[in-house]
């Protein structure tokens, strides 16, 4: 007896389908790999011709410090200490821009404290005649078990270190692969760091200062009473528009 086993039109229908969905299938994912090895291969190019990025200047804090002996029974600085403390704080302010306080540090538990005290009477009123404020000025007490130490005067000093250019491995007459050399920038960079006046300034914008308001307030109350906020020229600065005779 013979049994005849018929197939659903349907399956029949939905073979073809499955196959299409394969193949898409396997062909998403060879191209899915096919991208990311092109991904992988690429580099960012300006990576490698920034100068910043690849020869950074590198910049740190240290401190800067002036001692000022002071003798037992002293009442004070002396002409010579106070020369030597305008200059130091006039390098202070080219140098940081004000981005730091200035520490003051006196002896303590020692032969010369009371004399250390007058010294430090006499920093604190010619800081503040060059206008550092309270803000700006910092004491702290410290001992080191001398008889008379001195007091030190010291702010945190910005220094910019250049990058080394010692990198000549590769071959500039000869790179397939058309790449930036290692050094490229180097010297800019080194050169910069070891220019700059204030290296404070490579790591961000100055503190602004007070504006001055004077003349803002007087243009301001003739604004507000309806006045004109010009400036008062005399009979010679202002422009004649009669025509002379001649």
């Amino acid at each position: 007896m013979t049994t005849n086993t018929r197939v659903p039109a349907r399956s029949l229908s939905l073979r073809p389908l499955a196959r299409a969905l394969l193949v898409a299938g396997l062909g998403l994912v060879t191209l899915g790999g096919c991208k990311h090895d092109d991904y992988t291969g690429q580099v960012a190019g300006w990576t490698l011709v920034d100068p910043e990025q690849r020869h950074p200047i590198i910049v740190s804090r240290q401190p800067q410090t002036v001692p000022f002996n002071v003798a037992r029974g002293s009442q004070g600085l002396t002409p010579q200490q106070r020369g030597a403390l305008l200059a130091f704080a006039d390098k202070a302010r080219a140098s940081d821009a004000g981005n730091s306080r200035i520490i003051i540090q006196t002896p303590s538990a020692s032969d010369n404290e009371v004399a250390a005290m007058h010294a430090v009477g006499d920093i604190r009123r010619i800081l503040a005649d060059l206008g550092f404020g309270d803000d700006l000025v910092q004491v702290e007490p410290y001992s080191d078990g001398g008889a008379e130490p001195p007091v030190k005067v010291s702010y945190m000093r910005y220094i910019a270190e250049g990058p080394t250019c010692n990198h000549w491995s590769e071959n500039l007459a000869f790179d397939p692969q058309n790449l930036p050399q290692p050094n490229l920038g180097c010297a800019t960079q080194h050169n910069l760091a070891a220019m700059v006046a204030n290296p404070a300034d490579l790591l961000g914008p100055r503190t602004e200062t007070d504006r001055p308001s004077e003349r803002r307030q007087v243009t301001w109350e003739k604004y507000v009473k309806g006045e004109s906020s010009t400036s008062q020229k005399s009979e010679d600065e202002k422009v004649s528009t009669k025509k002379s005779d001649n």
